[in-house]
């Protein structure tokens, strides 16, 4: 690997809230997130990389030949990536999409590096404005949470007419707990694992005052309520790690 490549992929340290005395502002996806969006990522939801490991093997047993796939919240593109290289049916193609310009933009050049033959349009777009037709895959990682409540349940209904018959929806959030102990004992693990990351307490505690009312989780139940509603006859709990998990989804 040369030098220039090296420098392409180096990450950038996730330092945004490190040493402000001002109150944070509440959390938005703007330009200096994505800037350093990869490191944070990875050193704010556990288990995030094996997420993306894991992705291609879902992805693989669902796609079907001349069907869409939807990463619908895509950021830099990360799950778009790890679905690309499962893809072996023919007539696929992946439709990307996010609301954030400096997402949208770095994501549409990391995707033209990439050397995989199936097609990817990246869209600017919100979510909750884009048709889904024809999909054997949605996957929507961590976005729904970002969502104002009173739009999930039409949202999710809007991915679920657009399936194809046995089609995947795959959703990766974080929950949130009852009673109140359980929901302090995964803070609390949760915090320790930022702080293993190289977090101070002051860029925990600000970071969670940027996302508060901004990231707004749901328990368990309520995301299989939801699912339930929508059609999905089929749900599965297939990953979590502290208070992040993955839900699948299939529409029979």
């Amino acid at each position: 690997m040369n030098s220039d490549r090296k420098h392409k992929d180096q990450k950038h340290k996730d330092d945004l809230y490190r040493d402000q005395e001002d109150p944070a502002v509440p959390f938005e996806f703007s330009e200096q997130v994505v800037r350093v969006f990869p490191d944070m990522i990875e050193r704010s939801v556990p288990g995030y990389r094996l997420l993306l490991e894991l992705t291609p093997i879902l992805v693989k047993r669902a796609v079907r030949a001349d069907t869409r796939i939807y990463d619908l919240g895509c950021s830099l593109g990360a799950a778009t990536l790890a679905a690309r290289r499962a893809v072996q049916q023919p007539g696929v193609e992946i439709k990307a999409v996010d609301n954030a310009p400096e997402m949208v933009a770095r994501c549409r050049t990391l995707v033209a590096e990439d050397n995989s033959r199936v097609p990817v349009e990246v869209i600017e777009a919100d979510i909750r404005d884009v048709a889904i037709e024809n999909a054997s895959v949605v996957m929507v990682y961590f976005t729904l949470q970002f969502v104002p409540l009173e739009a999930r349940d039409a949202l999710v209904q809007d991915i679920a007419r657009g399936m194809a018959p046995g089609g995947v929806l795959i959703l990766a959030e974080k929950l949130a707990f009852e009673p109140d102990a359980s929901q302090r004992w995964m803070d609390e693990h949760h915090h320790d694992f930022k702080r293993a990351q190289g977090y101070s307490d002051l860029e925990i505690a600000r970071k969670r005052q940027a996302l508060e009312n901004v990231l707004v989780p749901e328990t368990r139940q309520a995301h299989h309520q939801r699912l339930k509603t929508a059609g999905f006859s089929e749900i599965h709990d297939w990953f979590q790690c502290l208070n992040f998990c993955c839900i699948a989804g299939v529409k029979n």
